[in-house]
């Protein structure tokens, strides 16, 4: 009992992080209908862009520094997540759906190959920043260890999962991206700008994964230039098995994926957790296309 309670807290703080880079995926997808398939390199750059601001801000007191690299890091990749749009996608917007599909392929490999040039092929270690924690409970000489870090990652992706869903139901924002949405061309019609639209919601899905990003490197205390490649697909993943399109349904889903991993490395192979959490992903989509939370698409005539 006590290891499987173990495994829940480490699967669920997994599944954050990921239901975090899931959002950026689904809300670029449910309103112009494509994939972001470099979000992961912009998660990746949040990483590094965290391990340079703590090293930058090492002498400040540890509240002060972890919120300037937050705020440092969402700035640095929402300008990244705008020029990818600007650069890989809107000029392909209206060219067939495959055009922008390469080209966010290509904006990966370019961003993954960018980074490696810059910061070096070698891994980035942090030290242990946010140490301590509590003791859920004792099994004999296995002890359940709930620590201070995933306490925050856990609050920190709930606390910015509600407010960017009021975010988006109650602002001017929120109100045109579901207009484009639904139809973009009515919504130029009624003085929505469409472009300023999809750029804002580049800029915002990237912010959430800067968010992530700094939330791996405390986590993980090491970082490199082919993080984002594995962590995107995840959360690609997550996003579709929730239901792509669906802001619920991507944490959904990226807490799936997380508990699914953490519990089959736990009492299986952790070689064989990617297998698995591919296989829930196909059983799901056979027997619920749309995903867990997707609303079925309506063929418009």
């Amino acid at each position: 009992m006590a290891y499987l309670l173990q495994q829940l807290i480490n699967g669920l703080t997994l599944g954050s992080i990921y239901g975090l880079i899931a959002i950026g995926y689904t809300m670029v997808y449910g309103i112009i209908g494509m994939i972001n398939f470099a979000h992961g390199e912009i998660y990746m750059i949040g990483a590094f862009v965290a391990v340079i601001a703590f090293t930058a801000f090492s002498n400040l007191p540890l509240v002060v520094a972890i919120m300037l690299v937050l705020l440092f890091s969402m700035v640095i990749t929402a300008a990244y997540g705008w020029t990818v749009e600007r650069v890989a996608y809107r000029p392909l917007r209206g060219s067939f759906r495959l055009a922008p599909l390469i080209s966010a392929i290509g904006m990966s490999i370019f961003l993954q190959n960018y980074v490696q040039l810059l910061q070096g092929a070698r891994n980035k270690p942090v030290p242990p920043m946010i140490q301590g924690g509590f003791t859920v409970m004792q099994e004999g000489t296995f002890t359940v260890q709930l620590s201070y870090l995933q306490i925050m990652i856990v609050v920190t992706t709930l606390v910015l999962m509600a407010g960017f869903t009021h975010f988006i139901n109650t602002t001017s924002l929120g109100r045109q991206q579901r207009a484009c949405e639904q139809d973009k061309t009515m919504a130029a019609l009624l003085g929505v700008n469409v472009d300023r639209t999809v750029s804002l919601t580049f800029v915002l899905g990237a912010g959430l994964a800067a968010v992530a990003g700094v939330m791996v490197t405390l986590y993980y205390g090491v970082v490199d230039f082919y993080l984002g490649f594995l962590a995107g697909l995840k959360a690609f993943t997550a996003a579709v098995l929730g239901g792509i399109g669906s802001l619920p349904g991507a944490m959904l889903g990226g807490i799936l994926i997380g508990l699914i991993e953490a519990l089959w490395a736990g009492y299986f192979s952790s070689e064989w957790k990617d297998v698995a959490a591919f296989s829930i992903l196909v059983l799901v989509l056979i027997f619920r296309p749309q995903g867990l939370l997707g609303r079925p698409e309506v063929e418009k005539v």
